[in-house]
Protein backbone atom coordinates (compact mmCIF):
# COMPACT_ATOMS: atom_id res chain seq x y z
CA UNK A 1 0.00 0.00 0.00
CA UNK A 2 1.15 3.38 -0.76
CA UNK A 3 2.55 5.34 2.59
CA UNK A 4 0.26 8.39 3.68
CA UNK A 5 2.19 11.74 3.86
CA UNK A 6 1.59 12.98 7.05
CA UNK A 7 -0.45 15.87 6.82
CA UNK A 8 -1.44 18.82 8.83
CA UNK A 9 -4.56 20.32 7.81
CA UNK A 10 -7.08 23.23 8.73
CA UNK A 11 -10.52 21.75 8.61
CA UNK A 12 -13.45 24.19 7.91
CA UNK A 13 -14.51 26.44 11.20
CA UNK A 14 -17.95 27.24 11.22
CA UNK A 15 -19.14 29.68 14.42
CA UNK A 16 -21.68 28.18 16.84
CA UNK A 17 -24.45 29.11 19.16
CA UNK A 18 -24.43 27.91 22.30
CA UNK A 19 -23.80 24.20 22.76
CA UNK A 20 -25.69 22.08 24.40
CA UNK A 21 -24.86 18.51 25.76
CA UNK A 22 -24.76 15.82 22.81
CA UNK A 23 -24.40 17.91 19.74
CA UNK A 24 -20.86 17.15 19.38
CA UNK A 25 -22.40 13.75 17.69
CA UNK A 26 -20.92 13.23 13.92
CA UNK A 27 -20.41 11.10 11.29
CA UNK A 28 -17.31 10.32 10.01
CA UNK A 29 -16.74 8.97 6.51
CA UNK A 30 -13.64 7.41 4.86
CA UNK A 31 -13.20 8.27 1.03
CA UNK A 32 -9.26 7.50 1.12
CA UNK A 33 -9.11 4.28 -0.47
CA UNK A 34 -7.78 2.43 2.54
CA UNK A 35 -8.89 1.31 5.97
CA UNK A 36 -8.60 3.64 9.05
CA UNK A 37 -8.10 1.14 11.70
CA UNK A 38 -7.81 3.56 14.82
CA UNK A 39 -9.25 7.18 15.15
CA UNK A 40 -9.01 9.82 17.57
CA UNK A 41 -10.38 12.66 19.09
CA UNK A 42 -9.81 15.08 22.00
CA UNK A 43 -9.92 18.63 22.53
CA UNK A 44 -6.97 21.40 21.53
CA UNK A 45 -5.75 21.43 25.81
CA UNK A 46 -5.41 17.61 26.08
CA UNK A 47 -1.85 16.45 26.66
CA UNK A 48 -3.08 12.84 24.87
CA UNK A 49 -5.30 11.59 22.23
CA UNK A 50 -6.66 9.38 25.01
CA UNK A 51 -8.16 5.99 23.97
CA UNK A 52 -9.06 4.69 20.28
CA UNK A 53 -12.64 5.49 19.41
CA UNK A 54 -12.76 2.80 16.81
CA UNK A 55 -12.17 -0.30 19.75
CA UNK A 56 -11.97 -3.64 17.88
CA UNK A 57 -13.64 -1.88 14.73
CA UNK A 58 -11.92 -0.42 11.60
CA UNK A 59 -13.74 1.74 9.00
CA UNK A 60 -13.60 0.48 5.67
CA UNK A 61 -12.95 2.52 2.91
CA UNK A 62 -16.04 3.45 1.89
CA UNK A 63 -17.59 3.44 5.03
CA UNK A 64 -19.36 5.38 7.82
CA UNK A 65 -18.66 5.15 11.69
CA UNK A 66 -21.26 7.48 13.86
CA UNK A 67 -19.31 9.54 16.68
CA UNK A 68 -21.47 9.47 20.11
CA UNK A 69 -20.43 12.03 22.33
CA UNK A 70 -21.02 11.20 26.28
CA UNK A 71 -24.35 13.34 27.42
CA UNK A 72 -22.08 15.28 29.87
CA UNK A 73 -19.56 16.65 27.36
CA UNK A 74 -19.52 20.13 26.84
CA UNK A 75 -16.58 21.26 24.15
CA UNK A 76 -17.24 22.20 21.76
CA UNK A 77 -13.28 22.30 19.98
CA UNK A 78 -11.99 18.58 18.75
CA UNK A 79 -8.81 17.67 16.85
CA UNK A 80 -9.31 14.40 14.68
CA UNK A 81 -6.35 11.90 14.01
CA UNK A 82 -6.08 8.66 12.34
CA UNK A 83 -4.21 5.76 11.89
CA UNK A 84 -4.32 3.89 8.91
CA UNK A 85 -3.79 -0.31 7.89
CA UNK A 86 -0.68 0.49 6.66
CA UNK A 87 0.39 2.19 9.79
CA UNK A 88 0.47 5.78 8.74
CA UNK A 89 -1.15 8.83 10.07
CA UNK A 90 -2.81 12.11 9.81
CA UNK A 91 -3.57 14.48 12.43
CA UNK A 92 -5.69 17.60 11.85
CA UNK A 93 -4.39 20.36 14.50
CA UNK A 94 -6.69 22.59 13.59
CA UNK A 95 -10.17 21.66 15.96
CA UNK A 96 -13.27 21.36 14.17
CA UNK A 97 -16.32 22.95 15.71
CA UNK A 98 -18.26 19.58 16.51
CA UNK A 99 -21.39 21.56 17.75
CA UNK A 100 -22.00 22.64 14.18
CA UNK A 101 -20.45 19.52 12.00
CA UNK A 102 -22.75 17.11 11.07
CA UNK A 103 -20.19 14.84 8.96
CA UNK A 104 -16.58 14.50 8.36
CA UNK A 105 -15.78 13.00 5.33
CA UNK A 106 -11.86 11.96 4.78
CA UNK A 107 -10.16 11.84 1.39
CA UNK A 108 -6.66 10.94 0.10
CA UNK A 109 -5.25 12.53 -3.26
CA UNK A 110 -2.85 10.35 -4.82
CA UNK A 111 -1.30 12.52 -7.14
CA UNK A 112 -0.51 15.53 -3.70
CA UNK A 113 -0.41 12.39 -1.24
CA UNK A 114 -2.23 14.50 1.28
CA UNK A 115 -5.49 13.45 3.08
CA UNK A 116 -8.07 15.76 3.73
CA UNK A 117 -11.09 16.73 5.66
CA UNK A 118 -14.34 18.18 4.44
CA UNK A 119 -16.84 19.24 7.36
CA UNK A 120 -20.60 20.13 6.89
Amino acid sequence: MKKFAFAVLAAAMFTSAAAQAGDQDFALVNKTGYQIDEVYVATPSSKSWGKDIMGDGVLSNGAKKNIIFRNSTTACKWQLAVKFEDGSDVEWEEPFDLCTVEVITLKYNKSTGVTSAEAK
